[in-house]
């Protein structure tokens, strides 16, 4: 068991299989992590070498690769390690605060002034990143952290989600099933799909509680979409401070594409 809990997204690119592979070879060095003084930079660093030898001595693998967005609790704090375009937010008070910034090309040319948020939702080049795991043998890694109050609901998710739904969406769905998060976390994966669903759908909400208010909550996937996953139930862990965190969803979903083609989600997280 890891503890503190560590939880993490990962969204494979490069085609359905080589997508797959990647993500699941990032998802290894998550579940392989013994607990012991984690190292999300270096956590990340490691899955990014994984994929990379695959896609270089495997053929049918080339060009793979995978984001990757972890959420480490520790004590009064989360550390946040992120590679891509999967995100990271925080939402305190009816607040939704994105922490993490995309790594892609559409992102950097928002921030540097070249391109309007408005005109960026549309950008023909919105789907290309900048960085990933998997195409250089080394991967810069962002690292933060942040604080954390009784209360806070974090939210690690795939692209799927944030380029159909909006914030105020995100906000409004959370605040009507707050004490039902997985219903909230299907609610968004619902919205996305009927937006469209132009990509792979991952949500997975954790809670930040105080001890006794903590409740165990399974994972669950949709009933309404075809889901294709292996997570089990997810206890609760109490971290030194005896704060506990609750997993409140971790919804797979595989988003229909075509009326024969699925693509098959991988959803990362594991509280060994």
């Amino acid at each position: 068991m890891i503890s503190p809990p560590l939880f993490a997204v990962a969204d494979g690119m490069g085609g359905a299989k080589a997508g797959e592979i990647a993500s699941r070879l990032a998802a290894a060095a998550v579940r392989e992590e013994d607990g012991e003084r984690v190292d999300v930079a270096e956590l990340i660093r490691e899955a990014n070498r994984r994929v990379f030898e695959r896609a270089r001595d495997d053929a049918s693998a080339s060009g793979m690769g995978t984001t990757m967005t972890v959420a480490l609790v520790e004590d009064d704090y989360v550390t946040i390690g992120h590679v891509g375009d999967s995100r990271a937010y925080r939402l305190r008070d009816a607040a939704l605060e994105q922490l993490t910034e995309d790594h892609s090309l559409v992102a950097e040319l928002v921030r540097s002034g070249k391109l309007s948020p408005e005109d960026a939702v549309s950008h023909p080049q919105r789907s290309v990143i900048t960085r990933a795991l998997g195409p250089d043998p080394d991967v810069d890694v962002d690292t933060f952290t942040v604080d954390v109050q009784s209360g806070d609901v974090f939210l690690l998710c795939s692209d799927g989600l944030t380029t159909m739904v909006g914030d105020e969406r995100i906000v409004d769905v959370v605040a009507e099933h707050r004490d039902d998060l997985d219903r909230a976390a299907k609610q968004l994966i619902s919205d996305a799909n009927r937006a469209g669903g132009e990509d792979n759908v991952t949500v997975v909400f954790f809670e930040i509680v105080e001890a006794d208010e903590t409740a165990r909550m399974p994972a669950v996937g949709s009933e309404d979409e075809e889901t294709l996953t292996e997570v089990e139930d997810v206890p609760v862990i109490e971290t030194v401070e005896e704060r506990r965190v609750r997993l409140a969803a971790l919804v797979p979903m595989v988003v229909i594409l075509a009326a024969i083609a699925t693509v098959v989600l991988l959803v990362l997280m594991d509280v060994i």
